[in-house]
């Protein structure tokens, strides 16, 4: 499991946009990393309207807002549209970028198990080193949790 002070995982994925994009593309900003399970479910799209809605005060902090599922390029094309987000999504549909940052993990609903994404988000600076990890994420108020974690590392 990735933890504090590690460096993150290298990637790269395609955009809703269709384009390929590394984590080395944002050098010059810290890079708030979110997993969700699935495009246009409640809690994820609770989440993505958050991060939308506090994109300009985390752009002014310095953060570059990248959001990571295991949904299609096309799923992330109509989520993007239905809810004028405004940031990227990468289509992680063989899991490697879920899989490398340890967020691919059994998880259980009604008694039954099955694989699927646990909803973090990794905070990494600008030398590619993670400096916070949320594993509680407020679905509603990401924004705010994020920027409030951020001010008080002032």
């Amino acid at each position: 499991m990735l933890k504090i002070g590690d460096k993150a995982p290298l990637f790269e994925g395609v955009t809703q946009d269709g384009k390929s994009v590394k984590l080395s593309d944002f050098g010059s900003r810290k890079v708030i990393l979110y997993f969700y399970p699935k495009d246009n479910t409640s809690g994820c799209t609770l989440e993505a309207k958050s991060l939308r809605d506090g994109k300009a005060e985390l752009a002014q902090m310095g953060f570059e807002i990248v959001g990571v599922s295991p949904d299609s390029v096309k799923s992330h094309q109509n989520f993007c549209t239905k809810h004028e987000l405004n940031f990227t999504l990468i289509a992680d549909t063989d899991k490697s970028i879920a899989e490398a940052y340890g967020v691919w993990k059994e998880k259980s609903m009604y008694g039954r198990k099955y694989m699927g994404i646990v909803r973090t988000t990794f905070i990494i600076d600008e030398s590619g080193t993670i400096i916070h990890i949320f594993d509680k994420v407020n679905t509603a108020n990401h924004w705010q949790q994020i920027a409030e974690w951020a001010k008080a590392q002032q």
